[in-house]
């Protein structure tokens, strides 16, 4: 990591249990969880349910919760990809130009970044949106992110 570069983590709720889950964060130092899902609210883990979240976020391990959509796929996006079995590169492709269109690059800053984790549901971060986040950050900030998967 250079002297220019800020550790920004990502991480996916899926296949985790809570416990696994809220130790990672903790020990990688993270200080604030960027939920850039568009819906915040699934059942697909009980713990990760947006209000659920932010508690034990909060109480156990002193982690800052923000929601943030303006790095979420919209739902059509979303929806093509996911229920319809769409094409990675196609999602890949209409997503990174959602981005461009939303100019994210400007809406926060590299150290905005710092300590930070993007979460979403998928377990990997292969075929994610938020290695995407990163990827289209990084290639706006001259690689300003020095990103780490957890």
């Amino acid at each position: 990591m250079t002297s220019s570069q800020v550790l920004t983590y990502t991480i996916g709720f899926t296949e985790s249990s809570a416990e696994g889950f809220f130790k990672r964060l903790r020990a990688a130092g993270v200080r604030r969880l960027l939920d850039v899902r568009l819906n915040n609210t699934s059942q697909l883990s009980g713990f990760a349910k947006s209000k659920d979240l932010k508690f034990f976020l909060s109480e156990i391990a002193s982690i800052d919760y923000v929601h943030m959509p303006l790095l979420a796929p919209t739902e059509d996006i979303l929806t093509e990809y996911k229920k319809n079995k769409g094409d990675w590169r196609v999602y890949r492709e209409k997503f990174l130009a959602l981005m461009a269109r939303r100019s994210i690059e400007t809406s926060i800053a590299p150290g905005d970044l710092d300590a930070s984790c993007l979460l979403c549901s998928e377990h990997l971060p292969h075929n994610c949106h938020r290695s995407l986040v990163c990827e289209y950050l990084n290639d706006k900030w001259d690689s300003a992110l020095n990103v780490r998967h957890l």
